[in-house]
């Protein structure tokens, strides 16, 4: 039998992901031993305390055992820490160094939305693709600028490790892992009795692009306020650097270092966020809102909106929209 490992690190984390995951995987077991096949894992939650209390005290989770008492695993899970993903990452460096440990001697590791963060302390993602959830993106790059950060993927699998995107995503990513370690049959078991949708890969329609200002760049920061006041214009990359007496090289390099976007894909989701405000809230046509964000080709537009958000126009308007 495997071992399985759901990890409860101390502060306050999420308790949704620590639940949801060993339900999952709880309900794939039986489903096994009721087709007649053994277990495969043997599933612990596992933590650096005997006790950890969520949402001041109104649940607690007593981990099965300290993480000193397992020698070996196979598969690690580290759950979401919500929004407190910098002081548990400073609170749980034994944590840390178990995980790596572990996987240096086998074991694979999955995290949960800003479970990431707790992953990528411990450099095992150094050089290596990862996603979380959309809204830490520019927080995470800052803090960890040697792994290659892929917030619009739901799910990353590399090398034995695996990591998704935010929120209640999580369970793609557990329905994922059923289907890597049991079969197909079993996650389309579990996909329909938990009612998971199956093979999402993109986090992309539910982001909400507020623009990369955590950054030192007064220069950047000033074309990225004047790309915003004017995105119904079109505005070359040429424009821009010498608006702010760049050298068009050194402009592109800085907005890249200070954003992790180009000018011309920060232009582009500036344009389309106010595209999908646009879809959600009027009933506006497809050509009128292109015009409105400054295209004027509708093929353009199209490709653009479906490389940002994952879907056409047409079929986000259908699904935000009710009057639409």
């Amino acid at each position: 039998m495997k071992h399985l490992t759901i990890l409860v690190p101390d502060g306050e984390n999420n308790l949704s992901s620590i639940v949801g995951a060993h339900k999952i995987f709880s309900r794939a077991n039986a489903y096994w031993k009721e087709k007649g096949r053994k277990e495969l894992f043997n599933i612990q939650l596992a933590g650096l305390s005997k006790k950890v209390d969520f949402y001041d005290g109104l649940f607690t989770v007593r981990p099965n055992v300290n993480i000193s008492a397992i020698k070996k695993t196979n598969l690690i899970i580290i759950p979401s820490l919500n929004h407190n993903y910098q002081k548990a990452v400073k609170e749980n460096g034994e944590l840390t160094e178990w995980i790596s440990r572990q996987y240096k001697e086998g074991a694979e590791i999955a995290s949960i939305c800003t479970g990431a963060f707790l992953l990528a302390s411990s450099g095992l993602l150094d050089g290596r693709s990862c996603s979380t959830h959309w809204a830490v993106a520019e927080n995470f790059r800052r803090m960890f600028d040697k792994v290659n950060l892929q917030p619009d993927k739901l799910i990353t699998d590399e090398n034995g490790i695996y990591t998704n995107g935010g929120a209640y995503s999580f369970l793609n990513l557990i329905i994922y892992l059923v289907e890597k370690y049991y079969d197909r049959e079993t996650a389309i078991f579990c996909s329909k009795v938990f009612q998971i949708e199956m093979d999402r890969n993109s986090q992309s329609i539910f982001t909400i692009f507020t623009g990369q200002k955590k950054h030192e760049d007064d220069m950047v920061k000033k074309a990225q306020a004047f790309i915003e006041n004017n995105f119904q214009e079109k505005i070359s990359v040429e424009h821009l650097s010498q608006k702010f007496s760049v050298g068009r090289r050194n402009f592109d390099r800085r907005f890249i270092r200070a954003t992790g976007n180009t000018p011309l894909e920060y232009s582009q989701r500036v344009k389309m966020e106010s595209a999908k405000k646009a879809f959600e809230t009027s009933r506006k046509t497809i050509n009128e809102v292109m015009y409105e964000v400054g295209y004027s080709d509708v093929k353009a537009f199209r490709e653009v909106f479906r490389k940002v958000t994952g879907m056409s126009p047409l079929e986000y308007k259908g699904k935000y929209n009710k009057e639409g």
